[in-house]
């Protein structure tokens, strides 16, 4: 699939759930700003046809390389960052729940979950933003997940779709740092998220990001139940020139941890 093609359907598909993002993105338009994407995320499980191993094919035949591995013992995930085939275009960040850590109970609603996942339905690019290949669950079984796993329950209702795009800093004009995007988005009225700071990473990493706290969308469990639970958010990284003079390509770890937390319910 072709790299533009396939990010204008993320796009798309992202704005739906986050409308957020769309606004601050024509907020900065409206100042005069071009906005480009530095990378985009996804999540998935460590099983069945949509594992990491499974779904990567779809992310290297569009010219992309893995670049990192990195883990987060604390939240059960591995995951890689990929780098694009022109400087230009977005990284992406693809990571998996490690299910087997999970408790006998979380597993089997995970298992009930990814077992109505026809294999076929595997079968390009457009896996990212066709959302659950599942059945919704109970408001039960999301509790439960969530008890463990604010991934698990978040990937539940959400599905494999975009989690987040990403505002480059460093193509920006009239701001230069996070704090500084921090104070716009506060100013348009979203919230921020500032688990590990508001601030994540430093110049000595070579990167520094920051998040808003995910959106909220009104959802219909299987039970009959509904409630307002938590969809994606807007990210945005500034970048700083390795020993070598180029931006640095790679994801922080300690950073990544606390961006996963924007979409935690507990946090919103």
């Amino acid at each position: 699939m072709n790299i533009d093609t396939f990010f204008d359907h993320l796009w798309q598909d992202y704005i739906s759930m986050t409308p957020q993002a769309e606004a601050i993105a024509n907020a900065l338009i409206a100042q005069g700003e071009t906005v480009k994407n530095d990378h985009v995320a996804f999540r998935t499980f460590n099983i069945g046809p949509i594992q990491l191993k499974q779904l990567e094919p779809f992310i290297l035949d569009m010219g992309y390389q893995r670049y990192e591995p990195y883990q987060f013992p604390s939240k059960k995930l591995d995951a890689f960052g990929y780098i694009p085939p022109s400087p230009d275009m977005p990284r992406i960040f693809l990571s998996e729940l490690r299910v087997e850590e999970l408790t006998d109970s979380a597993q089997a609603i995970i298992y009930r979950l990814v077992d109505q996942i026809n294999p076929d339905d595997v079968d390009d690019a457009s896996i990212f933003w066709r959302g659950p290949l599942w059945a919704v669950p109970s408001y039960e079984d999301y509790e439960q997940l969530a008890s463990e796993s604010d991934y698990a329950a978040w990937l539940s209702l959400i599905g494999l779709r975009c989690n987040h795009f990403t505002i480059n800093v460093n193509a920006l004009n009239g701001i230069n740092d996070i704090e500084q995007m921090n104070q716009l988005i506060e100013e348009l009225g979203f919230s921020i998220n500032e688990a590990g700071g508001r601030v994540k990473g430093s110049p000595s990493v070579l990167l520094e990001q920051g998040s808003t706290k995910a959106s909220f969308q009104p959802f219909t469990f299987a039970d009959g139940k509904r409630h307002d639970v938590t969809t994606c958010y807007y990210e945005f990284a500034k970048r700083y020139l390795d020993e070598d003079g180029n931006f640095y390509q790679g994801f922080v770890a300690a950073s990544a941890d606390k961006i996963f937390e924007s979409t935690d319910r507990r946090g919103n």
